[in-house]
């Protein structure tokens, strides 16, 4: 029999309660020699009363995982690693199992010398980059050449070419990817391929895509987009900084989130691709906010500021460009720690799939009740 954590719920009529006897065993191993159970066994554990993460909240700090992203620029060559990706591990067996950042997520540092490309490729995971320090880098997407700056957020959808590079003028660069890989791997749906040369050759003027889609405005003569992601394809630091004071000036605070924008396919109003959505958000000066849990798996990255937030009890100290995740269904609330200015928190998570499922929830709790000492 599976064995469970034992709740005084379990009790209830509803859940399993069978007792073992001698006859009983001999049925089960009977059962088992046909690769079957009895349900009543297994029930109570895989119909838990609330959701059980597998994972753990996990803090990765951004000057230890640069120091070790330039010593892989040193030991390893892009081209022969495919991507030479650090890849960001959560602290439970089931991250290391499933590569994963977090749930059905997959996040890692990918750092670039000038003059260096990441072959061109594609695959049925869906990707999207935080772009952290440097400057001329790129990304071509299905022939799309797009210029990324610091804290830029740009789109690799599933099933498009894509290839990236530093211009040989330009610095040492890094930056965050996210993928659904765990998601894609679970569901045995991912297929990869390489591109018959080492880069695509753009096949638009550099920026077509942000500079028809970016403005907040749809051209009459933009051509029929018809593609389940959006179309700006990289959303500038700047622009949303801006938008997050505007909103600002205008509202108050959540308070648990502060203020706090998706970013947003124009066509649609909805998350910008399909399996994976991403916020930023603006904690106002002084921000303590309150404590709240919600299904689905989210990664930070801390674009300005310094503060700290407090996770199935623990506490997480962060400043600029640190990474820390939020298990599903985990009490955790954010504080800025600066009395005189904002912190910004870039996020990426999977509730485009929570909500396509109509499992999306939250929970608040009462004011005086944050700072938890526990997950449950």
């Amino acid at each position: 029999m599976t064995e469970h954590a034992v709740d005084p719920r379990d009790k209830l009529l509803g859940r399993s309660n069978v007792s073992a006897t001698p006859a009983l065993q001999a049925f089960y191993a009977e059962l088992g020699r046909h690769n079957a159970d009895a349900f009543w066994n297994r029930a109570n554990a895989i119909e838990p009363w609330e959701p059980v993460t597998r994972y753990a909240p996990t803090l990765w700090k951004y000057q230890t995982m640069r120091s070790l992203c330039m010593q892989a620029i040193d030991l390893v060559r892009p081209e022969d690693a495919g991507r030479r990706v650090v890849a960001l591990l959560n602290d439970s067996q089931a991250g290391r199992d499933n590569t994963a950042v977090v749930g059905w997520l997959f996040s890692g540092l990918q750092a670039m010398k000038p003059g260096e490309i990441t072959p061109a490729h594609r695959h049925t995971a869906s990707a999207h980059r935080f772009i952290m320090e440097g400057a001329g880098a790129y990304t071509v997407v299905d022939g799309h050449r797009i210029s990324l700056g610091r804290n830029d957020y740009v789109l690799t959808p599933n099933g498009c070419w894509h290839d990236h590079g530093v211009s040989p003028d330009g610095q040492i660069c890094v930056w965050q990817d996210g993928l659904d890989i765990p998601l894609m791997n679970a569901l045995e749906t991912n297929f990869y391929a390489v591109y018959d040369q080492p880069a695509q050759t753009a096949a638009y003027p550099e920026n077509d895509l942000p500079l028809t889609f970016g403005g907040g405005m749809v051209p009459s003569s933009a051509p029929a987009w018809g593609k389940p992601y959006s179309p700006t394809m990289v959303y500038r630091w700047e622009r949303t900084r801006a938008a997050l004071q505007d909103f600002a000036s205008v509202s108050v605070p959540d308070p648990f989130d502060g203020h706090i924008m998706r970013y947003a396919n124009p066509l649609t109003g909805g998350w910008a691709m399909q399996t994976m959505g991403a916020q930023m958000q603006m904690l106002p000066a002084g921000f303590r906010g309150r404590a709240h849990r919600h299904t689905g798996n989210v990664v930070y990255n801390v674009a300005e500021g310094q503060g700290y937030s407090i996770i199935c009890g623990q506490r997480f100290d962060w400043q600029e460009h640190d990474i820390f995740c939020v298990p599903a269904w985990q009490w955790h609330e954010h504080v800025n720690l600066e009395p005189d200015r904002e912190a910004f928190l870039f996020s990426f998570n999977d509730f485009p799939v929570m909500e396509a499922l109509g499992v999306m929830r939250s929970e608040t709790l009462v004011e005086n009740d944050s700072h938890q000492d526990g997950c449950a």
